[in-house]
């Protein structure tokens, strides 16, 4: 196994056999999961605290059922009534930190770069959860596993990402990871919601619904960031499932096999048709929930690694 990080801050730094290095240990850990039996000891003796400064259900959950089931001592801050909130600063909050001696922080912040600015102040190890509109890495290597086991492969296939693209993290860390495996990405949407320079990103651009899905093997449905919006970017959210939304009826335009994804939380209706969303010929939804939980578990495992040969004399990273 090749994996070089001492942080896991984007999907940037990530050549692709450290992406498939992670996903091959997180299979492994995907059928432990599913055992009566659910605990490892890869993580055994070492501190993980989470740091969750925006509200989160499926990642924070994933990431504290990971490290438990690795043997962690797990810490849930509840940043909302932190010293945060008395004024002390990201930086003083890390170095506070920092003096307990944890080994693993995962830290999801509304800032981007916020993350990065912590990896520098801190001795643990860090894994980005999520920063503003920056990146968020597990999910586009949970989503990663999740095509490859669907499909079989996760090179060359035609992935057409949808929606609200220039607020999503999970869109630019999916684009990252996708390009590196050599894959073809469409990005579908409107073009109030399509990145500033969208045309230098090495992707497809459809404002057309059935267009973008035409032979795809990939459906990628994305959430309204409504809480990063700060004007009209939809007519309305009628006008925007119209266009937009996934139905039977522009699903039909994508490959037979075609698999639908959604990062959660959805907007039914809005976003998905709710039939669409639970059809367990075609949705995989659940399973991306499921392949969180092994592909951090995995992530933390890879990094845990790296600390303790860090520490021994001679050392090398895995």
């Amino acid at each position: 196994m090749t994996f070089r990080q001492r942080h896991l801050l984007g999907i940037e730094p990530l050549a692709p056999d450290e992406i498939t290095t992670i996903l091959d240990l997180a299979e492994s850990y995907v059928a432990l999961n599913r055992q009566p039996m659910k605990h490892a000891r890869a993580l055994e003796g070492l501190t993980q605290i989470n740091m969750f400064f925006e509200n989160s259900t499926r990642t924070q959950a994933s990431f504290e059922i990971a490290g438990k089931r690795l043997g962690a001592d797990v810490m849930n801050m509840a940043m909302q009534a932190s010293s945060i909130k008395k004024g002390e600063t990201l930086i003083d909050t890390a170095l506070t930190l920092n003096a307990m001696h944890p080994d693993l922080l995962v830290v999801r912040h509304p800032n981007s770069g916020a993350v990065n600015l912590l990896a520098e102040k801190v001795n643990a190890a860090v894994l980005n959860a999520g920063d503003g509109r920056h990146e968020h890495p597990t999910q586009a290597l949970l989503d990663a596993l999740t095509i490859r086991r669907a499909k079989g492969r996760l090179h060359r296939l035609t992935i057409a990402i949808c929606g609200d693209i220039a607020h999503s993290r999970v869109a630019r860390s999916n684009l990252l990871l996708l390009g590196k495996m050599e894959n073809r990405v469409r990005l579908v949407g409107p073009t109030t919601l399509m990145p500033a320079k969208v045309a230098d990103l090495g992707v497809e651009v459809y404002d057309d619904m059935r267009e973008g899905l035409e032979g795809a093997d990939v459906v990628m449905m994305l959430r309204l960031q409504k809480e990063r919006m700060d004007g009209g970017f939809i007519p309305s959210e009628r006008e925007y499932y119209h266009r937009w939304g996934l139905d039977a009826e522009k699903l039909s335009h994508a490959k037979d096999d075609a698999i639908v994804m959604h990062p959660g939380p959805m907007n039914r209706g809005v976003e998905i048709d709710g039939t669409i969303a639970d059809d367990i010929n075609r949705s995989v939804i659940q399973e991306q929930v499921e392949m969180g939980v092994a592909v951090r578990m995995a992530a933390m495992d890879l990094l845990a690694r790296n600390l303790r040969a860090e520490a021994e004399p001679g050392g090398v990273m895995v």
